[in-house]
């Protein structure tokens, strides 16, 4: 399973929703903006028991790429889904997860 996402914007958004049954084991992170660093928060989600921080303000230059990987975490039902927010409303990046 392979998601790509094209996110742009200082607006929170939902990767994977709780419950989907989707399985992590990577994230890669790509700043295509030509001119600007990417500041970007990833993070999962449960409701009751609040967020919790995969990256908190981490600065992605232009044209670079994070790789996140040794990730072990799934989306069952009623469990963690996967957020991202971007630091300015002029930032862009990609997103692949697998």
């Amino acid at each position: 399973m392979a998601l790509y996402f094209n996110i742009s914007g200082a607006l929170t958004k939902e990767l994977i929703a709780a419950g989907s049954g989707d399985k992590v084991s990577s994230i890669q992170l790509v700043n295509t903006h030509a001119t600007d660093a990417a500041t970007v928060d990833l993070y999962i989600e449960k409701k009751i028991t609040g967020s919790f921080y995969l990256m908190k303000s981490a600065l992605i230059p232009i044209g670079a790429t994070l790789v996140h990987d040794n990730l072990a975490f799934s989306t069952t039902a009623d469990q963690f889904g996967l957020y991202i927010k971007l630091g300015a409303a002029s930032s862009v990046v990609d997103v692949i997860i697998n």
